[in-house]
Formats: structure tokens, sequence, C-alpha cells
């Protein structure tokens, strides 16, 4: 079955490359075509259920307070981001370096390099829109309580799934392009540890950077994804309850012989005074970049854009000389 797929992909290729007539835009429809064989023949549909389960198991360990609390949506927002991000990762890391010795006789047949990518662009496009899609029902089953404001459409679902298919396609894009400069399979497994680990470590929000490692955040791709989701959720209104959490497990300290603060939690709850405490905490702990303005969710969507063209463009460029290396 192996042997039948490579026959088939040399074959499309070949159709594109050595046929003189064939514009761009013909072979564009021929490379999309054998993708999309692909996606049934070489099972590249198992992406889906894999970004189900990995959206299942992020939802069954922070879902519960995901757009809820700060600290439970910082959290959530990260761990969102991170199925972005390994998604896209995962859809085209091998893609284009798995078929590098026919893309280097085609291309010297006269097979359009841009073209091929932008086949492969829309193929990925339709495998981030499909694992979006996927996500979010999972969201739906497992009862997350998504956000009840909207800065961009007017329906708050559309705007989160605008931002996670965004941020999914952003990082498929970078994966794409490492997938032109390698040399094989093995040494883009070999880099895709390194990337993941920068966009995690370098998102901006769950570790705390400073100086020149803060500046690193802008050129990654989970930064602007998480910035958008908590955009999104309206992060600074949320309450923030780790005080009070903490306060809750030191109720019955006691300090020579009495327990102020079982004293003090007592007085709060029978004046209604929780929900007050936890909304200061929260206003000390406000971040600008997260307010929920509509000017920041949609720079955020024109960085995730930036990256998509910047990336497709560098993996054009490299392919272009293909031909010239001694691989």
């Amino acid at each position: 079955m192996e042997n039948k797929n490579i026959e088939l992909t040399e074959n499309d290729m070949s159709v594109a490359g050595n046929v003189k007539h064939k514009g761009r835009g013909p072979q564009f429809v021929i490379y999309l075509g054998k993708l999309l064989r692909m996606f049934i023949y070489q099972s590249d549909w198992k992406v889906l259920p894999m970004a189900a389960v990995i959206a299942a198991l992020v939802c069954y360990v922070v879902g519960d307070n995901l757009f809820k609390t700060m600290e439970g949506t910082l959290l959530g927002c990260f761990a969102v981001s991170c199925i972005c991000i390994w998604n896209g990762f995962f859809n085209s890391i091998q893609v284009i370096c798995r078929e590098r010795a026919i893309i280097k006789r085609e291309h010297r047949s006269g097979m359009h390099i841009s073209s091929y990518v932008a086949a492969h662009m829309v193929y990925q496009a339709i495998l981030c829109l499909g694992q979006t899609l996927v996500t979010m029902q999972v969201f739906f089953l497992m009862h997350v309580q998504f956000p009840t404001i909207s800065l961009v459409t007017g329906i708050p679902v559309v705007d989160i799934g605008i931002t996670i298919f965004l941020t999914t396609y952003a990082a498929d894009m970078l994966s794409l392009m490492i997938s032109a400069f390698v040399r094989s399979t093995t040494t883009a497994m070999t880099v895709m540890p390194f990337l993941l680990i920068f966009q995690l470590v370098f998102s901006g929000g769950f570790f705390q950077l400073h100086g020149t490692a803060l500046t690193f955040t802008n050129f990654t791709v989970a930064k602007w994804g998480l910035t958008a989701l908590c955009t999104q959720a309206d992060y600074n209104s949320l309450p923030m309850v780790s005080l009070w959490n903490s306060m809750e497990k030191m109720r019955e300290v006691e300090i020579e012989g009495q327990q102020p603060i079982k004293e003090l939690l007592a007085v709060a709850e029978e004046q209604d005074m929780k929900e007050q405490i936890l909304l200061e905490c929260a206003k000390n702990n406000q971040n600008e970049k997260y307010a929920a303005t509509q000017d920041n969710l949609l720079n955020c969507w024109a960085k995730l854009l930036l990256f998509i063209v910047l990336f497709s463009c560098l993996a054009v460029g490299a392919l272009e000389y293909v031909d010239r290396d001694k691989r």
C-alpha cells in the first residue's frame, strides 16, 4: 500500500511538471487533488480524532475554570494555545521533506514551486478548519462555559473559533516552512520539539519573563494566540481566587492561641463580601495586554495572519533553490 501511494505522488507531480503548457493554476489543481486523495488513502484524516482526544484531555483538566476566573482562564487559554500549536506542527512537519527528491526532479522539469506550496496551504487550511470545528465541538460536549461578549463578529463562539483556527494555521505554516528547509523527516522530527518548547516557554503569559526574553515573545505564534483568547475572555473583569483559596487552606491555623484567618473569613462570609474581595484581588492583577477591546483582538489576528504569509513565502523561497542542493 505504501509503494502504491508513493507511485501516485510521483505520477501526479510528473503530470504537473512535464507538461509544459501547464500553468500555475492547473498545477495547483493537480497538487491539491493529490493531497485530498492522500487525506483518504494515507490516513491524513487521523489528525481530526487526535485533535478531539487532545481537546478532551485539556477540557478535563482545566475546563471547569476556563473563562470563569483569572487563574483558570490564563491556564486554560495557555492549554488551548498548546492544542493549536501541537495540531499545527503535526499537520505539516514532514509533508515537504518526505518527498524532497521528487520535488527536486520535477522542479527541473517545469514544476512551479508557488503552485505546489499554494496547494499545501489550501489543504492545510482545510485540515486546520476541521481541527478547529472538532475542538469547538468537544468544548461544547464537555460544557465549557464560553465568554458572553463578542468583539468582532457579534457571536462569541465564532470569535473564539477564528482565534483557534488562525493560531493552528500559523503554527501549521511555521511547520510547513521548516519542512521546506530541512533535509529529511528525521531532521524535521528532531527540530520540532525544540520549536514546540520555544513556542510554549515564550508565549508571554504562563511563564514570568523579563528584558530580552520578553521581547522574544513577539516572535511566537503562541503569544498572539494566548493574548487573543484572554482578550476574548475579558480576563481583566474576571475574579481572582488564589488569595481566597490560600486563606481557606489556612483557616484552622492558630497564632498565639487564636484563629485570625478563620475569624476574618467568617466575617467576610457573613457580610457576603467574598465576591467583592475576589474582584478587588483581580483589580491588582489586571494585565493591559489582555484588555477586552476590538483593536486588541484585531491586532492579534493581524499578527497571526502576518506569520502565515511570512512562513509560506519563506517556504516558497527555500524550495525555489531545491534543484541546486546536493542532497
